[in-house]
């Protein structure tokens, strides 16, 4: 089950598009994003949250309470897929609206990093936490940043405008923003810490 990939809509700032759903074996949401896919006629199969607002929802759909509140719905969710075998998420509507819901979305990508696969997609681009070695592909003329949460050592990159050699980068002192792709694949690895990569679209 490790290469099937599951939708994964939170409440954030909801996609103006969508992707082709047929291509996720699994599709969820937390409940307060179940509208947004009611509205476009999309059933889910499975929705978890505390359901603190009252709304119907069909049986044909999986519904799991998680009332539990020193988690938040992203953490319990992941917990669920989690323990039912999905390993690759797509996470959407993970930014926008409260930034402190976007950076606490950030924190739980590391807190699973050992477990789960998880790429981040909103309207601008994708971002997900770097392994020690990522290579993208289709880059040329698209912006890169690389951001430390909050360090990450010995960085090197290859296929950059400005280009990183051993570096590190530490939150609050230098980051990697606005950075871009002059080839169509570009690498970068690092050492150690945890690194944001930003793809723009």
């Amino acid at each position: 089950m490790n290469e099937l990939r599951v939708f994964l809509l939170l409440h954030g700032e909801a996609p103006k598009t969508l992707p082709n759903l047929a291509n996720y074996n699994f599709i969820c949401a937390t409940d307060g994003a179940y509208n947004f896919l009611k509205k476009h006629h999309i059933t889910p199969d499975l929705i978890t949250g505390d359901f603190d607002t009252n709304f119907h929802i069909s049986n044909e759909i999986e519904v799991i309470q998680t009332p539990n509140q020193d988690l938040t719905d992203f953490d319990k969710i992941l917990q669920i897929l989690s323990d039912k075998g999905y390993k690759n998420i797509d996470v959407f509507g993970a930014s926008g609206k409260e930034q402190d819901h976007f950076l606490g979305n950030l924190h739980t990508a590391i807190c699973w990093k050992n477990n789960l696969n998880i790429k981040f997609i909103d309207n601008y681009g994708t971002y997900f936490l770097a392994g020690n070695f990522a290579q993208l592909s289709n880059c040329k003329g698209k912006i890169i940043s690389l951001i430390p949460f909050p360090k990450a050592t010995n960085i090197t990159t290859k296929g950059l405008q400005y280009s990183l050699e051993k570096e590190d980068l530490i939150f609050g002192q230098r980051i990697g923003t606005r950075n871009c792709a002059s080839e169509n694949t570009v690498e970068i690895q690092f050492e150690s810490g945890e690194l944001f990569i930003f793809i723009n679209h």
